[in-house]
């Protein structure tokens, strides 16, 4: 197994994502009680996940683009208080400030600098974190997005399009990620070879084994750093 270049999954791989999406809600929340408390009072922060989940099923069009569903979320949101949508883009600062106020797993920091030292990498995610905002982006080539792509992990041609950002032909591309079906069953299908990062030592119970599991990115660094040396 020849590796040219990484990519790697965001939420729930270099940090945990309900931290920050639990603290998001939270500070909307409170920025809603405080700016509109009509809507506060409407949608507190569990009306206001039941209605995120609502949209979710009505638009299975947007089901590749968290950011369009929760913009419309809280349209739908200030519309049923009799407000406009001019009051959206704000809320949605003060809710995206928030989800990328993310706490890095010990691990994720020294592993990104390491790999990012001796090989291109790539993030693939399904979700609209920043990594501008987080102050990761510079250890990045490029970051493929959901959103971006039209396309959501496992489906093959989100993978395809991190091979073509890089320039790297996909047998040489490792893929790292926590969720065992969308990040290695995804990637493998697209022909990636398969890092499957597995914190909580779940058992593996998709097909084919991943080329390799780890159970941190140290654990990575020091499997791919062995095989160069």
């Amino acid at each position: 197994m020849r590796i040219l270049a990484i990519s790697l999954d965001l939420d729930d791989t270099l940090w945990p994502v309900e931290p920050a999406i639990r603290n998001a809600e939270t500070r909307l929340h409170e920025w809603l009680a405080t700016e509109h408390p009509p809507v506060a009072n409407a949608y507190p922060i569990a009306a206001m996940r039941s209605l995120r989940e609502t949209i979710d099923r009505e638009r299975p069009d947007l089901a590749h683009d968290f950011t369009a569903q929760r913009l419309l979320t809280l349209e739908r949101a200030f519309a049923a208080c009799g407000l406009d949508a001019s009051h959206v883009d704000a809320a949605f600062e003060v809710y995206y400030a928030a989800r990328n106020t993310v706490e890095c797993y010990p691990d994720a920091v020294p592993a990104l600098t390491a790999l990012a030292a001796r090989f291109p990498l790539v993030s693939v995610s399904n979700g609209n974190a920043d990594l501008l905002r987080i102050g990761l982006h510079h250890h990045f080539r490029a970051t493929i997005t959901a959103r971006e792509i039209g396309f959501a992990k496992p489906d093959k041609r989100i993978f395809d399009a991190a091979c073509a950002r890089l320039g790297v032909a996909a047998e040489h591309v490792l893929h790292v990620g926590d969720d065992a079906a969308l990040d290695i069953v995804g990637a493998r299908g697209a022909g990636l070879r398969t890092a499957w990062l597995n914190r909580s030592g779940a058992t593996w119970s998709h097909g084919p084994a991943p080329d390799l599991t780890i159970g941190s990115l140290d654990a990575l660094a020091d499997w791919i750093f062995d095989r160069a040396a």
